[in-house]
Formats: C-alpha cells, structure tokens, sequence
C-alpha cells in the first residue's frame, strides 16, 4: 500500500516539478563547486568529455524543434547509450553487496545514503568479480547438495532390494500378455532397467538460465534541480520492452518506486521511461568533491558525468553501462 502512495505522491510531485521547471530561470553563472550544481553549459561540457572518452555515449539526434531546450545547443540535447546488457537481476546480487567494500554516502536531508561501491576504488572491477564468485560459488554447493541427496537415494533402494525374499523364477511371469492375446509386453528386468539408466553427473545437472536483458539509457539535463537526470527503457531477450514491473526487477530495492520513478521523457514526447530522480544529486555530487578533496583529489566540472555515472550505478548495479573506470577524472 505504502508503494502505491509513493508513486501516486511522485507523479503528482512529478507533474508539478514538469509546470515549475517552465518558470524556473537557466542557471548561468556556475556554482558546481558551492552547491554541485552545473549550468547548460558545463552540462555540455563534460557531456563532450565523456563522449570523447567512452564512445558508447554520443550526443542524440532530435529532428523536432519542439523537442529542444532554447538552453542547450540543437545538437547537444542530450546523450544516449543503447543496447547495455542487463545479465542478473538485482536480488542476485544482494547477498553479495555484503561482502563488497561500500560506503554509505549520506546527506543533508537525513534521508538515507546513496552506496558508494565504485568511488575511489582502484580495484573497482574486484567487487563484481567477488559478487559473482559468491553466486557461483552458491550453485556449485547447491548442485553437489542435489547430486549426493540422488546418490544417497539410490543407496538406499539398492539396500531395500537385496533385504527383500527372492523371487520365485516359476512364479514369475516375465510375459505379460494383453487381453486380446496380440500384443507381447515385455517387463524389463532390474538389471536391464539399470542399465538404461543413466548416470547423474555434476555437469550434466541443470542450470538457472537468466535471460540478458539491454537497455538504453538517456542522460539529460534538469533545469528545474540543475543537475543531470538518467532516463532508462529497457528490452527482454526478444527486443520486447519491459514492463514496468520487470524493469524494477533491474533496480535496487531501496531505491525502487520511490528514487525511481516512471515519467514522461522531456526530449521524446509521449515516450514513458524510467527515471532516476534528480532531487538529491546535487547534495550527493557535494558530498563525493568533499570526499575526494580528502584524498588530495579535485573535481573537474568536466569529469561530473563520468562521477555521477559511478554513484547512480548503486541504483542499477546490474546494468553494466559503466566503461569509465579506468579512465582518470
């Protein structure tokens, strides 16, 4: 019930945001480093950056002038990755975020954190490869369980059959004939029944298939927060889209209906996609320059993208979209 109000609340929210956005004046002057916000203009900027950087962003094209921003050049209205594949869903992952080196990154409102598992991390593949270790690792125990409850199984029958009375060979009709005396059916013998049988081997036994989903992600530009927004629509095995219930299978739980929500897409008129809300990305971004400033680090403006592509991963740790980092920000 609690879900349900909360998308109610967010599509009303929503709706509002969409008329003030409308009359909210274009940042100009820069204020990334007091507040994280960026104006048009360095959107842009290190919009270039990460496209020259991780080709498999580029800048969209929008023949409808009625789908651009006057504050963004026509050509630069937003960027755009397509085909990101989605192998896992995300409760695959959920026992091995345990086990990962995460920080919580928290905020002002006190709201809760966002899960820093890529930032400042040296090793940053070594999480995933750890997560999937831990389910691999899973299955393996899981089928060796299976395999030795069958072997112990049979164990057993074989036992029961060498306790039972022989059989009396003269008693022992191993023809059956049918009713109407044409058709012959033959009883197998126990030797020849286990002969037939085949031997249950530990790669033979099945495995969870999990279909690879892809999505395409949009990154545009928030006048209303002043931050970027990422938008997402995803596709099954069959290039179907999803649902919007199967694509929450692909979110964080945490985050699920209440960060993420379902919206209309402000460069593709009448097109509904899921959208990572951009209301705390500036405290966030704040936060993560302050955290680097620790480390003898500095933010560039031009590297934002290539940061916010990092602490937005821990909404969608299953879409593997992010290519940037071994990349120097």
């Amino acid at each position: 019930m609690s879900s349900v109000f909360n998308e109610i609340k967010n599509r009303a929210l929503n709706a509002a945001l969409n008329i003030a956005d409308t009359f909210t004046p274009v940042l100009k002057e820069s204020k990334f480093r007091e507040t994280g916000f960026i104006t048009p203009e360095e959107f842009v900027i290190a919009g270039d950056f990460l496209t020259g950087h991780c080709p498999t962003w580029q800048w969209a094209n929008i023949t409808n002038p009625k789908a651009c921003k006057d504050y963004l050049p026509p050509e630069k209205q937003f960027l755009i990755t397509k085909n990101v594949p989605c192998t896992k869903r995300c409760r695959h992952l959920m026992e091995s975020f345990k086990n990962t080196q995460e920080k919580v990154i928290e905020v002002e409102s006190g709201e809760g954190g966002w899960v820093d598992t890529h930032f400042l991390d040296t090793n940053s593949g070594q999480g995933t490869n750890q997560a999937q270790e831990i389910v691999d690792d899973r299955d393996q125990n899981d089928r060796e369980e299976e395999i030795k409850n069958i072997k112990d199984l049979e164990r057993e029958e074989d036992e029961e059959d060498d306790d039972e009375e022989a059989l009396d060979m003269d008693e022992y009709d191993h023809n059956v004939i049918d009713n109407d005396e044409t058709t012959v059916i033959t009883k197998p013998t126990k030797q020849e029944a286990k002969a037939d049988a085949k031997p249950v081997q530990a790669d033979q036994e099945e495995e969870i298939f999990i279909p690879t989903r892809t999505y395409d992600l949009n990154i545009t530009y928030d006048n209303y927060y002043r931050t970027p927004r990422l938008w997402l629509s995803g596709y099954d095995e069959n290039n179907k889209p999803l649902t919007i219930e199967q694509m929450y299978d692909d979110i964080s739980e945490d985050h699920a209906k209440k960060t993420v929500t379902f919206e209309t897409h402000p460069h593709i008129p009448g097109t509904l996609m899921a959208s990572i809300h951009p209301c705390r990305h500036a405290e966030v971004m704040k936060k993560l320059m302050n955290l680097m400033a620790e480390s003898g680090k500095e933010l560039e403006v031009h590297s934002y993208l290539m940061v916010f592509l990092k602490f937005v991963q821990s909404v969608i740790p299953t879409i593997e979209y992010d290519y940037t980092r071994n990349i120097t920000i």
